[in-house]
């Protein structure tokens, strides 16, 4: 299951009044660390948990640390670090040589659900929203912000940061809804790119308007549009879409696929085929690559090596999730390596 903050409080609201929760955040690290902060985790009274904090080697002490919040109704701080051998982390077998601060809250109707209910429906309806969690004793008084009033406290290039807020040290992260992506083309070399994206926990979209593709059972998860393209002009899912990928095998559907997405803000746009197919398509639709939001990437994917339908889907969905997180897609372990020889020739 993904773990997505979006899928993990759809997963909490729909028994929120029935269970008992705690909301388990990471508020602070250092040094290396699974998660960074701003990272949650809801944890239930019948000892039930989605999301993780950490590999897995802290999880069980986090729960045994929850229920006390469910006696008086108060915020808890853990701290484990893993830096000092007499630290509970050392016990525990954390093994990624940082430490780890956690802010664990009760989450009831009576502090009004940490105000989680209001940011879910923000992710629903596909807006950014800010999360503020005052790190203090006694009863939780998180906040939900709007977008405009976020900006105003976070850089849009920033997740998350301790800010004084009111006289008190306070997270202050932003939360940005689930990525969607959009699939034109429904073969059967979309069908590994539409279940890894599920996994992902992103929404997909599968256009197709061929009778032949796009078949029920194969994409499951995915909201299947079957209209022509050329019809979806002004379609207001056109405005919410992080990613795309054109994966028709027809040119003229790919040319049509284009020109409805020349007006999309997506973040990634992928077409596959050689470059010079990509040419003849974008000479078809009238269109520079120049002219999209993004840029287009053709031949689509990273270079990954493998030429089957599931080694495919795994280079473009691979880079895609390098352009909406904003990272380079290189190896961190040859580039931790350069950097190391580099420093060594300067030494």
């Amino acid at each position: 299951m993904a773990n997505l903050l979006q899928h993990l409080l759809a997963y909490w609201h729909d028994q929120k009044d029935a269970l008992q929760w705690v909301l388990a955040t990471i508020v602070a690290t250092e040094g290396s660390a699974y998660r960074k902060a701003g990272a949650m985790m809801l944890i239930n009274s019948l000892g039930q948990y989605r999301g993780l904090l950490s590999g897995g080697c802290l999880e069980a002490d986090i729960m045994r640390q929850a229920r006390r919040c469910w006696l008086d109704g108060h915020n808890r701080t853990v701290r484990y670090d893993m830096r000092e051998e007499e630290d509970l982390a050392w016990q525990l077998g954390l093994g990624c040589g940082g430490m780890v601060e956690i802010l664990l809250q009760p989450v009831s109707k009576e502090n009004h659900y940490l105000k989680l209910d209001q940011v879910l429906t923000a992710l629903e309806q596909h807006d950014c929203c800010g999360y503020v969690q005052y790190l203090i004793k006694g009863e939780p008084q998180n906040q939900w912000l709007n977008q405009q009033d976020l900006d105003r406290l976070l850089p849009v290039s920033a997740r998350a940061r301790q800010l004084e807020m009111d006289g008190n040290t306070a997270l202050v992260q932003r939360i940005r809804p689930a990525p969607t992506l959009a699939v034109f083309g429904g073969g059967q070399d979309a069908i590994p790119v539409v279940a890894m994206a599920r996994q992902l926990g992103w929404h997909t979209l599968l256009l197709d308007p061929r009778p032949a593709n796009a078949r029920d059972g194969f994409f499951d998860g995915a909201t299947v549009i079957r209209d022509a393209f050329s019809e979806l002009t002004g379609a207001a899912w056109l405005q919410h879409i992080d990613g795309a990928v054109v994966m028709t095998h027809n040119m003229s559907l790919d040319a049509q696929a284009l020109t409805l997405l020349k007006s999309a803000p997506v973040r990634y746009l992928g077409l596959l085929g050689p470059q010079h197919r990509t040419q003849k398509v974008l000479r078809q639709a009238g269109l520079l690559a120049s002219d999209f939001s993004a840029p287009l990437a053709s031949p689509v994917g990273l270079r990954l090596g493998g030429e089957l339908p599931e080694s495919i889907a795994l280079a473009i969905l691979a880079e895609m999730h390098a352009a909406l997180e904003g990272a380079d897609g290189q190896s961190i372990s040859l580039n931790l390596a350069a950097e190391d020889g580099h420093l060594r020739e300067i030494g």
